[in-house]
Protein backbone atom coordinates (compact mmCIF):
# COMPACT_ATOMS: atom_id res chain seq x y z
CA UNK A 1 0.00 0.00 0.00
CA UNK A 2 1.25 3.49 -0.86
CA UNK A 3 1.73 5.53 2.29
CA UNK A 4 0.33 9.06 2.42
CA UNK A 5 2.42 12.23 2.56
CA UNK A 6 0.87 15.13 4.48
CA UNK A 7 1.90 18.79 4.31
CA UNK A 8 0.89 21.08 7.20
CA UNK A 9 1.16 24.75 6.20
CA UNK A 10 -1.52 26.31 8.41
CA UNK A 11 -1.64 26.77 12.15
CA UNK A 12 -2.85 23.38 13.38
CA UNK A 13 -3.44 21.18 16.40
CA UNK A 14 -2.36 17.57 15.86
CA UNK A 15 -3.48 14.89 18.29
CA UNK A 16 -4.29 11.19 18.14
CA UNK A 17 -7.31 9.10 19.07
CA UNK A 18 -7.92 5.40 18.45
CA UNK A 19 -4.75 5.18 16.31
CA UNK A 20 -6.04 8.01 14.12
CA UNK A 21 -4.08 11.21 13.58
CA UNK A 22 -6.46 14.10 14.17
CA UNK A 23 -5.54 17.36 12.44
CA UNK A 24 -7.51 20.50 13.23
CA UNK A 25 -7.03 23.89 11.55
CA UNK A 26 -9.18 27.04 11.66
CA UNK A 27 -11.30 25.87 8.73
CA UNK A 28 -11.34 22.06 8.81
CA UNK A 29 -10.81 18.84 10.73
CA UNK A 30 -9.36 15.61 9.39
CA UNK A 31 -8.75 12.14 10.78
CA UNK A 32 -6.23 9.78 9.16
CA UNK A 33 -5.15 6.25 10.20
CA UNK A 34 -1.58 6.58 11.47
CA UNK A 35 -0.56 3.33 9.78
CA UNK A 36 -1.37 4.95 6.41
CA UNK A 37 1.06 7.86 6.91
CA UNK A 38 4.52 7.69 5.37
CA UNK A 39 5.51 11.30 5.98
CA UNK A 40 4.11 14.38 7.63
CA UNK A 41 5.83 17.69 6.85
CA UNK A 42 5.15 20.42 9.45
CA UNK A 43 5.74 23.83 7.92
CA UNK A 44 4.07 26.28 10.30
CA UNK A 45 5.73 27.64 13.47
CA UNK A 46 2.48 27.61 15.46
CA UNK A 47 1.64 23.96 14.90
CA UNK A 48 0.94 22.04 18.11
CA UNK A 49 1.48 18.27 18.14
CA UNK A 50 1.07 16.07 21.19
CA UNK A 51 3.75 13.69 22.44
CA UNK A 52 1.41 10.63 22.09
CA UNK A 53 0.78 11.60 18.46
CA UNK A 54 4.52 11.89 17.83
CA UNK A 55 5.18 8.55 19.49
CA UNK A 56 2.50 6.74 17.48
CA UNK A 57 3.88 8.21 14.26
CA UNK A 58 7.43 7.20 15.15
CA UNK A 59 6.38 3.69 16.22
CA UNK A 60 4.79 3.24 12.77
CA UNK A 61 8.01 4.42 11.12
CA UNK A 62 6.29 7.53 9.78
CA UNK A 63 8.75 10.30 8.97
CA UNK A 64 7.94 13.50 10.89
CA UNK A 65 9.73 16.38 9.14
CA UNK A 66 10.04 19.89 10.63
CA UNK A 67 10.69 22.93 8.44
CA UNK A 68 12.66 26.06 9.35
CA UNK A 69 11.74 29.74 9.00
CA UNK A 70 12.51 29.71 5.27
CA UNK A 71 10.24 26.67 4.79
CA UNK A 72 12.97 24.13 4.07
CA UNK A 73 13.02 20.73 5.83
CA UNK A 74 15.30 21.13 8.82
CA UNK A 75 15.05 17.92 10.84
CA UNK A 76 13.22 14.63 11.24
CA UNK A 77 12.11 12.21 13.94
CA UNK A 78 13.17 8.60 13.32
CA UNK A 79 12.33 5.31 15.00
CA UNK A 80 15.34 4.11 17.02
CA UNK A 81 13.91 0.61 17.51
CA UNK A 82 12.90 -0.14 13.95
CA UNK A 83 14.64 -3.51 13.53
CA UNK A 84 14.74 -6.61 15.74
CA UNK A 85 18.51 -7.25 15.30
CA UNK A 86 19.58 -3.62 15.12
CA UNK A 87 22.65 -3.95 17.37
CA UNK A 88 24.00 -6.82 15.28
CA UNK A 89 23.45 -4.82 12.08
CA UNK A 90 25.22 -1.82 13.59
CA UNK A 91 28.21 -4.09 14.26
CA UNK A 92 28.28 -5.28 10.64
CA UNK A 93 28.09 -1.68 9.48
CA UNK A 94 30.85 -0.45 11.80
CA UNK A 95 33.15 -3.35 10.85
CA UNK A 96 32.57 -3.04 7.09
CA UNK A 97 35.90 -3.12 5.25
CA UNK A 98 37.26 -0.22 3.23
CA UNK A 99 37.26 -2.29 -0.02
CA UNK A 100 33.56 -3.12 0.47
CA UNK A 101 32.62 0.52 1.03
CA UNK A 102 34.68 1.60 -1.98
CA UNK A 103 32.91 -0.96 -4.19
CA UNK A 104 29.50 0.17 -2.91
CA UNK A 105 30.38 3.81 -3.60
CA UNK A 106 31.64 2.90 -7.08
CA UNK A 107 28.30 1.27 -7.89
CA UNK A 108 26.37 4.20 -6.40
CA UNK A 109 28.24 6.78 -8.50
CA UNK A 110 27.86 4.64 -11.62
CA UNK A 111 24.08 4.51 -11.12
CA UNK A 112 23.89 8.24 -10.47
CA UNK A 113 25.83 9.15 -13.61
CA UNK A 114 23.74 6.77 -15.75
CA UNK A 115 20.53 8.35 -14.46
CA UNK A 116 21.84 11.86 -15.04
CA UNK A 117 22.71 10.91 -18.61
CA UNK A 118 19.28 9.40 -19.30
CA UNK A 119 17.47 12.47 -17.98
CA UNK A 120 19.74 14.84 -19.87
CA UNK A 121 19.06 12.99 -23.13
CA UNK A 122 15.32 13.22 -22.49
CA UNK A 123 15.53 16.98 -21.97
CA UNK A 124 18.12 18.01 -24.59
CA UNK A 125 17.15 15.37 -27.21
CA UNK A 126 20.87 14.80 -27.79
CA UNK A 127 23.08 11.81 -27.03
CA UNK A 128 25.76 12.31 -24.38
CA UNK A 129 28.75 10.46 -22.96
CA UNK A 130 27.41 9.77 -19.48
CA UNK A 131 27.24 6.01 -20.09
CA UNK A 132 30.95 6.16 -20.96
CA UNK A 133 31.71 8.28 -17.88
CA UNK A 134 29.85 5.74 -15.75
CA UNK A 135 32.01 2.92 -17.11
CA UNK A 136 35.15 4.83 -16.07
CA UNK A 137 34.22 5.09 -12.38
CA UNK A 138 36.90 3.35 -10.32
CA UNK A 139 36.58 1.72 -6.90
CA UNK A 140 35.87 4.55 -4.46
CA UNK A 141 35.56 6.89 -7.47
CA UNK A 142 39.19 7.92 -6.97
CA UNK A 143 39.23 9.69 -10.35
CA UNK A 144 36.17 11.80 -9.34
CA UNK A 145 33.97 10.89 -12.30
CA UNK A 146 31.04 12.09 -10.20
CA UNK A 147 32.45 15.62 -10.28
CA UNK A 148 33.27 15.45 -14.00
CA UNK A 149 29.72 14.35 -14.80
CA UNK A 150 28.15 16.94 -12.48
CA UNK A 151 30.08 19.77 -14.11
CA UNK A 152 28.73 18.91 -17.56
CA UNK A 153 25.28 17.98 -16.26
CA UNK A 154 24.49 21.30 -14.59
CA UNK A 155 25.87 23.32 -17.48
CA UNK A 156 23.53 21.48 -19.84
CA UNK A 157 20.48 21.05 -17.63
CA UNK A 158 19.31 24.64 -17.08
CA UNK A 159 20.42 27.92 -18.64
CA UNK A 160 24.15 28.34 -19.26
CA UNK A 161 24.46 30.78 -16.35
CA UNK A 162 22.95 28.41 -13.76
CA UNK A 163 25.12 27.49 -10.79
CA UNK A 164 24.12 24.68 -8.46
CA UNK A 165 24.39 26.05 -4.90
CA UNK A 166 22.97 25.03 -1.57
CA UNK A 167 21.80 28.58 -0.83
CA UNK A 168 21.68 29.87 -4.40
CA UNK A 169 19.06 31.60 -6.47
CA UNK A 170 16.01 30.00 -8.10
CA UNK A 171 15.67 27.17 -9.05
CA UNK A 172 18.10 26.11 -6.30
CA UNK A 173 15.31 26.63 -3.75
CA UNK A 174 13.15 24.07 -5.58
CA UNK A 175 16.04 21.61 -5.84
CA UNK A 176 16.97 22.06 -2.18
CA UNK A 177 13.43 21.35 -1.03
CA UNK A 178 13.15 18.25 -3.21
CA UNK A 179 16.54 16.91 -2.10
CA UNK A 180 15.63 17.47 1.55
CA UNK A 181 12.45 15.42 1.11
CA UNK A 182 14.39 12.68 -0.71
CA UNK A 183 17.04 12.69 2.01
CA UNK A 184 14.43 12.30 4.73
CA UNK A 185 12.75 9.43 2.86
CA UNK A 186 16.11 7.70 2.38
CA UNK A 187 17.00 8.13 6.06
CA UNK A 188 13.62 6.65 7.05
CA UNK A 189 14.18 3.62 4.80
CA UNK A 190 17.71 3.02 6.14
CA UNK A 191 16.55 3.32 9.74
CA UNK A 192 13.74 0.86 8.99
CA UNK A 193 16.35 -1.64 7.76
CA UNK A 194 18.26 -1.37 11.02
CA UNK A 195 21.12 0.75 9.67
CA UNK A 196 22.81 3.70 11.34
CA UNK A 197 22.45 6.83 9.21
CA UNK A 198 25.50 8.46 10.79
CA UNK A 199 27.93 5.92 9.26
CA UNK A 200 28.26 6.61 5.55
CA UNK A 201 30.05 4.59 2.89
CA UNK A 202 31.57 7.76 1.40
CA UNK A 203 30.30 10.91 3.12
CA UNK A 204 32.28 11.36 6.33
CA UNK A 205 31.68 14.90 7.62
CA UNK A 206 31.76 14.68 11.42
CA UNK A 207 28.86 17.13 11.65
CA UNK A 208 26.62 15.08 9.33
CA UNK A 209 24.13 12.84 11.15
CA UNK A 210 22.73 11.50 7.85
CA UNK A 211 25.89 10.59 5.93
CA UNK A 212 24.55 7.20 4.82
CA UNK A 213 21.32 8.76 3.54
CA UNK A 214 23.40 11.28 1.59
CA UNK A 215 25.26 8.36 -0.01
CA UNK A 216 22.29 6.19 -0.92
CA UNK A 217 20.06 8.98 -2.23
CA UNK A 218 22.57 9.96 -4.94
CA UNK A 219 21.21 7.80 -7.82
CA UNK A 220 17.68 9.02 -7.06
CA UNK A 221 18.50 12.75 -7.23
CA UNK A 222 17.63 12.99 -10.96
CA UNK A 223 13.98 12.37 -10.04
CA UNK A 224 14.04 15.68 -8.17
CA UNK A 225 15.86 17.36 -11.06
CA UNK A 226 13.21 16.11 -13.50
CA UNK A 227 10.37 17.31 -11.29
CA UNK A 228 11.93 20.76 -10.89
CA UNK A 229 12.54 21.05 -14.62
CA UNK A 230 8.88 20.18 -15.33
CA UNK A 231 7.66 22.66 -12.73
CA UNK A 232 9.71 25.39 -14.38
CA UNK A 233 8.07 24.61 -17.72
CA UNK A 234 4.55 24.56 -16.26
CA UNK A 235 4.54 27.48 -13.81
CA UNK A 236 5.85 31.03 -13.85
CA UNK A 237 6.62 30.79 -10.16
CA UNK A 238 9.95 31.21 -8.35
CA UNK A 239 8.81 30.92 -4.73
CA UNK A 240 8.17 27.76 -2.74
CA UNK A 241 4.40 28.05 -2.49
CA UNK A 242 1.97 25.31 -1.49
CA UNK A 243 1.56 24.01 -5.04
CA UNK A 244 5.31 23.69 -5.65
CA UNK A 245 5.95 21.99 -2.31
CA UNK A 246 3.07 19.56 -2.85
CA UNK A 247 4.39 18.63 -6.30
CA UNK A 248 7.87 18.02 -4.89
CA UNK A 249 6.45 15.97 -2.02
CA UNK A 250 4.66 13.80 -4.59
CA UNK A 251 8.05 12.56 -5.79
CA UNK A 252 7.80 9.98 -3.00
CA UNK A 253 4.88 8.29 -4.79
CA UNK A 254 6.51 8.44 -8.22
CA UNK A 255 6.72 5.01 -9.91
CA UNK A 256 10.20 3.51 -10.40
CA UNK A 257 11.20 0.13 -11.77
CA UNK A 258 13.07 -3.00 -10.76
CA UNK A 259 13.78 -5.98 -13.01
CA UNK A 260 10.47 -7.78 -12.46
CA UNK A 261 8.34 -5.19 -10.73
CA UNK A 262 7.52 -1.54 -10.28
CA UNK A 263 6.88 0.37 -7.08
CA UNK A 264 6.50 3.88 -5.66
CA UNK A 265 9.78 5.59 -4.78
CA UNK A 266 8.95 5.39 -1.07
CA UNK A 267 8.81 1.59 -1.31
CA UNK A 268 11.78 1.37 -3.68
CA UNK A 269 13.95 3.17 -1.13
CA UNK A 270 13.05 0.47 1.40
CA UNK A 271 14.15 -2.22 -1.08
CA UNK A 272 17.40 -0.34 -1.69
CA UNK A 273 18.03 0.02 2.05
CA UNK A 274 17.31 -3.68 2.64
CA UNK A 275 19.77 -4.67 -0.09
CA UNK A 276 22.44 -2.45 1.46
CA UNK A 277 21.86 -4.19 4.77
CA UNK A 278 22.47 -7.52 2.97
CA UNK A 279 25.69 -6.15 1.50
CA UNK A 280 26.93 -5.46 5.03
CA UNK A 281 25.97 -8.96 6.19
CA UNK A 282 27.60 -10.62 3.17
CA UNK A 283 24.37 -11.87 1.57
CA UNK A 284 24.72 -9.56 -1.45
CA UNK A 285 27.51 -7.88 -3.37
CA UNK A 286 25.57 -5.01 -4.95
CA UNK A 287 22.96 -2.51 -3.80
CA UNK A 288 19.56 -2.88 -5.44
CA UNK A 289 18.92 0.48 -7.07
CA UNK A 290 15.73 1.07 -9.06
CA UNK A 291 15.55 2.21 -12.67
CA UNK A 292 14.02 5.68 -12.66
CA UNK A 293 12.47 5.37 -16.11
CA UNK A 294 11.17 2.34 -17.99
Amino acid sequence: MIKRSILIEKKAVITCKNLQLCIETADRKASIPIEDIGFIVIDHPETYITIPALNYLIENNSGVILCNKVHLPNGMFLNLNSHHIQQQLFAYQIEASAPLKKKLWQQTVQEKIKNQGILLEQITKHKNKFEFLSSKVLSGDTSNMEGVAANFYWKSFFDAGFKRERFGEYPNNFLNYGYAILRAATARALSGSGLLNTLGIHHKNKYNAFALADDIMEPYRPLVDECVYNLMQQYDEQDLNTLIKSELLNILTRTVYFKDEKSPLMVALQKTASSLQQCYTGERKKIKYAKLWN
